[in-house]
């Protein structure tokens, strides 16, 4: 199977061979054409599966796809636990976005909050943070979330681990509610899926090995 084979654009399938990619990953197999259709999914994907790459290229192809808006506002979230995972996915996003007309940007605590602003004040379409940062900038009034199109919970369980429930239940309050969410996670404890219950539509479970199955019994403790 190649990456072509999955539906991205040929400005992604120019990155992905730029990074030197030759054969998608069991996760990116399963979870690019999903979120190319439009699913919410519950994914579970430990580090070193290839799993940012498999959410970060059907997004890029999703937004690049829709109407371009000026000035730009932020239409993909993606939230995580700490500024490691941030910078990681950010650099991911930034580098498979080059053949593309897309802004991105990070934010986390812990640095200056001027560069950031800065930054997204010049208009930006995807948006990595944590989940601090991003309420504080948000309570200053200088983002928005009225636009999300896509949310991204990546390393759900670390951010559950590290008392961030509160905070994610407050960003989701503030986007609409018609979107697409991806949740992705080590484990299904039942705190992912209660979680994942009460934010995701219908959503398809994805694991590395395992076929895709909906979600019927999320539900079940």
């Amino acid at each position: 199977m190649s990456f072509k084979s999955l539906g991205l654009s040929n400005a992604l399938i120019k990155a992905v061979d730029k990074q030197g990619y030759t054969t998608p990953t069991p996760i990116q197999q399963k979870a690019i054409p999903l979120i190319l259709e439009g699913k919410d999914l519950l994914a579970s994907a430990q580090t070193g599966t290839g799993k940012t790459a498999g959410i970060t290229l059907p997004m890029l192809q999703k937004l690049s796809q829709g109407q371009q808006l000026r000035p730009r506002p932020i239409r993909a979230l993606v939230l995580t636990p700490t500024r490691e995972l941030a910078a990681q996915v950010y650099n991911n996003v930034r580098d498979y976005s080059e053949f593309l007309d897309i802004r991105s940007a990070v934010i986390f605590g812990g640095v200056k909050q001027k560069p950031q602003v800065a930054t997204l004040r010049k208009g930006v379409e995807i948006l990595v943070a944590t989940p601090g940062r991003l309420l504080d900038l948000q309570n200053q009034g200088i983002l928005s979330l009225a636009k999300i199109e896509i949310l991204v919970l990546d390393e759900a369980d670390r951010m559950l681990d590290m008392g961030f429930l509160r905070d994610i239940k407050k960003i989701i309050s503030l986007m609409p509610t018609r979107r697409q969410n991806l949740l992705f996670s080590a484990t299904f404890s039942r705190e992912i899926k209660n979680l994942a219950n009460q934010f995701l539509h219908q959503p398809v479970l994805v694991e590395a090995t395992p076929e895709n199955t909906t979600v019927d019994a999320i539900e079940q403790k």
